[in-house]
């Protein structure tokens, strides 16, 4: 009998696969003029900040942390609202930040990191992916990070990169594993103010504009989801639209995959007529 935990992977990734199928019949320039997601990270340790950011307009993407007070109950309250949910995980950094309990480091062997990760992906229900939490160090080990995407393969996730380091080599090694990642373009909120938020806000809207999407990433600070309150209901009308990160990741695989159709030259006539379709 198929267990509740593989029906759900195999809901995830056919959910999954028929994103990317349905995507991929339709021009990328078809889909939208601009795309962004919105990642709140550091879910979990406040009910009420985590319900307020559960409470933002639109398809906000929610990253909450395993092992914490009310990680599980906001992951649940989400599904229920239809809002996108991932893990952020806690990897070893190079600051010796601390992590709470069971993250992932280089001391683990392989089955240890194994188990850690499932047990993390039990604390939060139905994510759709993971993101890093810190991990300047830990995305820098290709070994590590192997050993990551293989799971995340194994269980139809995605990966985005918050990107702690310029060293990192997760999205490499995901494309190795053929496992759906990004990366995070802006971060909304190193620095606490209205007029910082709105800039970093805008500088993710320009990158959009100017790749066709972008991913930017916030927290549950009061300055953070008061603004977001305020800006998110205004994209409509600039013709920019917040999508679920599931959702920019496949449009820039699909993206991807069609420039490189585009770039690939033309066979011969004769050999055109018996290639592989």
């Amino acid at each position: 009998m198929t267990s509740k935990t593989e029906r759900e992977i195999f809901t995830r990734v056919a959910t999954s696969l028929l994103l990317l199928a349905t995507l991929s019949l339709v021009p990328v320039t078809a889909i939208a003029n601009v795309l962004i997601a919105v990642i709140i990270d550091d879910l979990g340790d406040s009910l009420g900040k985590g319900r307020r950011a559960l409470a933002l307009p639109g398809e906000v993407t929610l990253a909450v942390l395993p092992h914490t007070r009310w990680g599980q109950s906001l992951a649940n309250e989400a599904r229920q609202r239809q809002r996108e949910v991932i893990l952020h995980l806690p990897m070893a950094n190079l600051a010796n930040m601390p992590l709470g309990p069971k993250p992932l480091t280089h001391e683990l062997t392989r089955l240890e990191f194994r188990d850690r990760l499932i047990d993390a992906l039990a604390k939060v229900p139905g994510a759709r992916g993971i993101n890093n939490h810190t991990g300047s160090a830990l995305t820098q080990e290709p070994r590590a990070m192997a050993w990551l995407m293989h799971e995340l393969r194994e269980h139809g996730l995605y990966f985005i990169d918050s990107r702690t380091t310029h060293k990192s080599v997760a999205n490499r090694v995901a494309g190795e594993h053929a496992v759906l990642a990004s990366e995070r373009d802006v971060f909304l909120d190193n620095e606490r103010t209205f007029d910082a938020i709105d800039r970093q806000f805008e500088k993710l809207i320009g990158i959009a504009r100017g790749r066709g999407a972008a991913i930017g990433i916030g927290h549950p600070h009061p300055e953070t989801l008061e603004y977001l309150e305020m800006r998110l209901p205004k994209l409509a009308i600039e013709e920019v639209r917040l999508v679920p990160t599931s959702h920019l990741i496949a449009y820039q695989s699909i993206a991807r995959s069609q420039l490189v159709r585009m770039k690939a030259p033309l066979l011969p006539a004769t050999l055109a007529s018996v290639a592989p379709l």
